[in-house]
């Protein structure tokens, strides 16, 4: 199959597509191979991408962090395994999460335990803690923290 661009086609597009927002080396790779371009000028265009500064791990992983906190509300646990799905690297995660100042997470925990308790219909206090705990849990809370908060909201 022939590619759908040229090589100076694909490197301004791919420059378009990377300034536009923080990508990852998963997404531009999937986006050139989509392009059907040769492995060779793949390579290239990643290595150039990176050394023009349109393409950082770390920066891609503090945004990406930031946002999963702040708009979707996750926990470190969620955005950590999304991070890893995306093949980035332990020090750039670490690096993102240390973005999260610790206040407002305990503060956006208890918000959503609160929150949720106004919404849940249970039978028993030990039924809504189950619920309670399990909805903490799924938004990627880790499970001490949300032992302290769930007792907290449900006494």
């Amino acid at each position: 199959m022939q590619p759908k661009y040229s090589f100076q086609e694909a490197k301004l597009k791919i420059e378009a597509f990377c300034a536009y927002q923080e990508r990852c080396d998963q997404e531009v790779r999937k986006k050139l191979t989509s392009w059907l371009l040769y492995e060779e000028d793949i390579d290239a265009l990643i290595a150039h991408l990176i050394q023009s500064n349109f393409l950082n791990e770390e920066r891609f992983a503090c945004a990406f962090v930031s946002g999963k906190f702040r708009i979707k509300r996750w926990g470190r646990i969620k955005i950590r395994q999304h991070l890893k799905q995306k093949k980035i690297s332990n020090y750039s995660i670490q690096k993102g999460l240390e973005e999260i100042d610790e206040d407002e997470y305990l503060e956006t925990l208890k918000e959503l335990s609160i929150n949720k308790n106004l919404l849940i219909r249970a039978n028993s206090k030990w039924d809504r803690i189950a619920k309670l705990s399990r909805y903490l849990s799924s938004k990627g809370f880790e499970s001490e923290l949300i032992k302290i908060v769930v007792e907290d909201t449900v006494n």
